[in-house]
């Protein structure tokens, strides 16, 4: 800690996945709202070749937020002459000066537990889940195993690996029409489609590979899309947000664009439930947490069928994390503001470096 008392905390973004710009605006947001009286935050920049790149905290450039805080950041370049292996050995150790890291990285190579084993390697607590639960969580494959072991339903699937494009008859008829395409390990719904035909699977699972080589094919679940939000606090106990509700227009598909740039999509927080399904949607939360071995938060996302019964169909270790993404949303309508949601989440990342969490 230096000598002003502050504690230093690395903000780290970018990444070499395809969510990169979606990093850049959650770190933007995490600079702009981080408490000066308590912190100095120290911006490091991997950018989509992963080269890295140190900068110090100025914060009359990332106050206003929103555009002024996101040019800034990516101003933020290495060195010409910097080499891949330089500079990430200079991020690291700038990385070893600081109390803690908030890794605001989304996608593989930043929230698939490649970023977390070298934070752990390097010694320095960091916020968010650990090595092994995000590597999990990232993988929908596995997440869906261990999910089902521990007694939560989710959507049938089927795997294609080894450049299959389509699935056989039986599977069809198992699944079902519509289903959805997605890539294995990704996340901000890139790659995901919606297919109504089979004879439109093999483009579909083609443009999914894109993203990872392993795709799911999935049953659709007709039903109401939630989220909730788990927030590990720094006495080791688990909070779980008001449940948030997205709307898009009807036959839509929440996908990269509705998430980020269609002015159709809506959020409802709370949403609408009955106080019985809202506290199964808790528990199951909850549950899915301690069953992936989670640290810091988790967004958990559900379908609630008409007949009432729960469908979890993903996790993300890390959401998007703008003041208007859906995880800070739903904290808000829970009496916490973005600026003590950070608070929280690196005080409980101090706090876990030397006494971990035991699962309840």
């Amino acid at each position: 800690m230096p000598a002003d008392g502050r504690i230093r905390v690395a903000v780290l973004f970018g990444g070499r996945s395809g969510e990169h710009a979606v990093s850049c605006l959650s770190a933007a947001s995490v600079m702009a709202h981080l408490d000066r009286d308590r912190f100095t935050a120290v911006p490091v920049r991997i950018d989509r070749d992963g080269l890295w790149a140190v900068d110090v905290d100025d914060p009359d450039s990332y106050a206003a937020g929103g555009a002024a805080a996101l040019e800034a950041l990516e101003q933020l370049l290495p060195a010409p002459s910097t080499t891949l292996v330089g500079s990430m050995l200079a991020g690291i150790e700038a990385l070893r000066s600081c109390d803690v890291v908030f890794p605001a990285l989304h996608g593989p190579f930043g929230e698939d537990g490649t970023l977390q084993s070298c934070l752990a390697f390097a010694g320095v607590p960091y916020v968010g889940c650990g090595v092994l639960s995000s590597a999990l969580a990232m993988d929908k494959v596995r997440t869906k195993a261990l999910l089902a072991v521990a007694g939560l339903t989710v959507a049938d699937s089927v795997v294609l690996r080894d450049d299959a494009v389509d699935v056989d008859p039986e599977v069809r008829e198992r699944l079902g029409l519509p289903v959805f395409v997605k890539p294995v390990r990704g996340g901000s719904s890139l790659g995901v489609s919606r297919v109504e035909r089979w004879a439109d699977l093999p483009a579909a699972v083609v443009e999914a590979q894109r993203s990872d080589p392993v795709v799911l094919v999935e049953a659709a679940v007709t039903g109401r899309e939630i989220d909730i939000g788990v927030l590990e606090l720094p006495n080791g106990g688990l909070a779980v947000s008001p449940p948030l509700e997205i709307h898009v227009p009807e036959g839509g598909l929440f996908d990269f664009h509705a998430k980020y740039s269609d002015p159709a999509t809506r959020f409802e927080v709370p949403a609408a439930l009955d106080l019985a399904t809202f506290d199964r949607m808790r528990a199951q939360a909850r549950t899915a947490f301690d069953a992936l071995g989670c640290a810091g938060l988790l967004r958990v996302d559900f379908f609630l069928r008409p007949d009432g019964t729960l469908v979890l169909n993903e996790v993300n270790t890390f959401p998007g994390f703008t003041a208007a993404s859906q995880y800070p949303r739903m904290w808000q309508a829970a009496g916490i503001g973005y600026r003590e949601l950070l608070d929280m989440l690196v005080d409980t990342a101090l706090v876990r470096s030397v006494r971990p969490r035991q699962p309840a």
